[in-house]
């Protein structure tokens, strides 16, 4: 679920929030206690809780009875199904550009995200690099006009943007290869070959699944929160 909301304080407060669990500012398994926020934040409760709420709804938190919110802690087998469906509702969405007859709006803005990551220093900007990066497969899911796929796979892609904030802050330079199977999928859209780019895509999760599972538990590990 995209959260999409006016800049209420509430929203400002999830923004926040939201961004310090991406950067790892607050942990993987943190509490996330109403009053610790209250103090950081200098706002009441009602805000704080819708702001947690906001944040259980995208994926980043969860709530338990008596526990409160907590930052998400992910499992081995949940980083491996958020990333391996993530890729098949994406390659579902490249063989769905069989019905478009002009994909050149789609491979002008696709080559411009490949540039960018051509030209990207992660360990300069991380931020812009992982929007880039996010963005190379979004412009395909959005290009094709499912809205049910849409939704899906924002959703999966914002649970995903922890573990993928993770792997580059814990020293991940092989940019090449990641610009590298963009450009192929491109090419192979180019061509209409769109089994031979879903299946780039795929491909291209699952190198990238086993760094991020190994940087998630160095970080789980590091913090002292309990195995991935």
């Amino acid at each position: 679920m995209e959260i999409k909301a006016p800049a209420t304080i509430p929203y400002l407060l999830y923004e926040q929030v939201r961004q310090m669990i991406i950067d790892g500012t607050l942990a993987p398994g943190q509490p996330l206690r109403e009053q610790e926020l209250e103090r950081r934040f200098g706002t009441s409760r009602s805000p704080i809780r819708e702001a947690l709420r906001l944040l259980e709804l995208s994926g980043l938190a969860t709530h338990a009875q008596r526990r409160g919110f907590r930052v998400v802690l992910y499992t081995e087998r949940e980083i491996r199904q958020l990333y391996l469906l993530r890729a098949e509702l994406e390659g579902y969405a490249i063989r769905g550009l069989s019905e478009h007859e002009d994909l050149e709006p789609l491979l002008g803005r696709l080559r411009e995200v490949h540039a960018r990551l051509e030209r990207c220093e992660p360990k300069r900007a991380v931020l812009s690099y992982l929007s880039t990066v996010r963005h190379a497969f979004l412009e395909i899911v959005d290009f094709v006009g499912n809205e049910p796929l849409r939704e899906a796979v924002h959703r999966l892609n914002e649970r995903c943007e922890p573990l993928r904030y993770n792997l580059y802050r814990r020293g991940f330079s092989d940019v090449g290869a990641v610009a590298s199977f963009v450009g192929r999928v491109s090419e192979a859209i180019a061509g209409r070959e769109f089994d031979r780019a879903a299946a780039a895509r795929r491909e291209c999760a699952q190198w990238m699944l086993p760094l991020v599972l190994r940087a998630y538990a160095e970080e789980v590990s590091a913090r002292g929160t309990g195995a991935a």
